[in-house]
């Protein structure tokens, strides 16, 4: 072998330590444990890897017989984003209604209780907490994500739930630096823009973030985001000023800098991929998430030679490559000493017994005079309106009230519309019973609102129950639950019922 082959194969080894791709399949493809043995340090998972818990749990063991400090991470907010249990919805409710709650201890116990369910499956790095402040209410991929629009709620639950996931054994990583809240774009899409000045920043957006390290976080994943006070001209996961400058210099944080899915368009439909993961690398993010829509070896491959073949031509310099995958695997030792020290868990099915108590804590009702009473007297009618599914929640999760509800009142009736399917009355199916109608962020959606406010003029008793962000009262009884989870469906039906759940569900 000659001494340059040998140097691309050490940069190879580098470049692959530094990416944590995707892949299809419920059992570790070859390629991947190849790549194992080659260098790569970390995979992370998505819902279409996971079918049940002894399956996770075998899968990881897979990927840990080829390197056993490789880094097995997942998108798992609990609340509406779940990989875990997207087949039947997150058993926990999600950051917002525990900011509503504003009790910190329940916040830590819920991500200790998901920490050690991760734990158990092998999972060792979580793309969570959700720190960004979500001060507009029209923003469509944050909202119910965020502990909420007031900074201080969010600092302090993004603090106990960092301490919570990782002393269950699996590391956190706060999203999105430098904060993705005040934006009405979804960066999967487009690059938002955040506007505001310095002040403002470390008042709002930063001091979520702030509080993470000090709480220490062992990752922060990047927002695809422009925030021309900090840098004018690159978005954040590429930007020198925001991440070494901002973050690492000005904050601290020394754990690892991961980015967001560099295939989202608001990077890759400038830069492309490979040309958004080099200047990412040289500008101090220090792992690349990728295989949320590329989910192949051909990807990775791109990946790593566009990296080499960045070193090669000096528009990333070694020392930058070699630091970023130092950090990876100070990452992996940390794992692996968690690991460790939590000793071997049973792996378990059943739902989240503090999730389910954190979601009822999180209802709120507001009741107007000649409101319907609660519970119901008698099996209702429910309509549910289905928005657009968001894109980091994924279509295939389940929500609602309609289920859960028909599972304690027998006789439980419902319908389901989504937009340019709503009846000129959705509500036919409710002569001589309750009726009950199901919304999800109703202030965002003007079809729905239509609807509803056509519904409410002949039946004024109608309940609304808010899945989403209850930036819009509607009726004379309206329900908040501040999430569309299972917890939250099974929680709002409890009461819709007069029935509380013990087990079983």
């Amino acid at each position: 072998m000659s001494e340059r082959q040998r140097a691309n194969g050490d940069l190879a080894a580098l470049a692959a330590a530094v990416l944590q791709p995707g892949f299809v399949g419920t059992v570790p493809p070859a390629w991947v444990c190849r790549w194992l043995g080659d260098g790569l340090g970390a995979v992370v998972l998505f819902s279409r890897n996971v079918v049940d818990p002894e399956q996770v749990a075998a899968l990881t063991a897979g990927l840990r017989a080829e390197r056993p400090d490789v880094i097995v991470a997942i998108d798992e907010e609990a609340g509406d984003v779940t990989r875990i249990e997207s087949g039947r919805g997150s058993t926990r409710p999600g950051n917002f209604a525990l900011g509503v709650v504003d009790d910190p201890a329940l916040t830590e116990e819920v991500a200790r209780d998901l920490g050690v369910e991760l734990a158990a499956l092998g999972v060792t790095l979580d793309y969570a907490p959700d720190a960004d402040v979500n001060s507009n209410p029209d923003n469509p991929v944050i909202g119910v994500r965020s502990f909420g629009a007031d900074p201080s709620v969010v600092a302090r639950h993004t603090t106990a739930w960092v301490r919570g996931l990782q002393s269950g054994g699996v590391a956190a990583c706060a999203k999105h630096f430098p904060g993705h809240g005040d934006t009405r774009v979804d960066s999967h899409h487009d690059l938002p823009r955040i506007t505001g000045d310095r002040d403002r920043l470390d008042a709002v957006e930063l001091a979520p973030f702030r509080a993470a390290v000090e709480a220490g976080v062992q990752a922060v994943m990047t927002g695809h985001l422009l925030v021309p006070t900090l840098d004018p001209e690159l978005p954040a996961t590429l930007s020198t000023r925001i991440l070494s400058g901002v973050l690492r210099e000005e904050m601290g944080f020394n754990g690892v800098v991961v980015t967001d899915a560099v295939e989202m368009e608001a990077v890759a439909g400038r830069y492309g991929f490979a040309g958004a993961a080099v200047r990412a690398l040289a500008a101090g993010a220090d792992a690349i998430c990728v295989g949320g829509e590329h989910a192949d070896e051909e990807t990775a491959r791109h990946l790593r030679d566009a990296i080499v073949d960045a070193v090669v031509a000096g528009e990333l310099p070694e020392e930058r490559l070699a630091e970023a995958a130092k950090r990876v695997g100070q990452l992996a030792a940390w794992t692996v000493a968690a690991r460790t020290a939590g000793g071997r868990t049973p792996v378990t099915t059943g739902g989240s017994a503090v999730g389910l108590v954190a979601a009822r804590r999180a209802i709120r009702v507001t009741r107007a005079d000649g409101g319907a009473e609660l519970p119901l007297a008698a099996p209702a009618h429910v309509v549910e309106f289905h928005p657009p599914h968001n894109i980091a929640i994924g279509a295939e999760t389940p929500w609602g009230v309609a289920a859960p509800l028909t599972a304690l009142v027998p006789g439980t009736t419902s319908a389901r519309y989504a937009r340019g399917e709503v009846p000129t009355d959705p509500a036919r199916g409710a002569v001589d019973r309750p009726l009950v109608l199901v919304v999800r962020d109703l202030h965002r959606h003007d079809w729905m609102r239509s609807a509803v406010d056509r519904v409410l003029a002949d039946r004024p008793d109608t309940v609304v129950v808010e899945l989403g962000v209850p930036a819009l009262v509607a009726g004379t009884v309206h329900v908040a639950t501040h999430g569309a989870t299972r917890a939250a469906g099974r929680a709002v039906a409890e009461l819709l019922a007069g029935a509380a759940v013990t087990s079983g569900w």
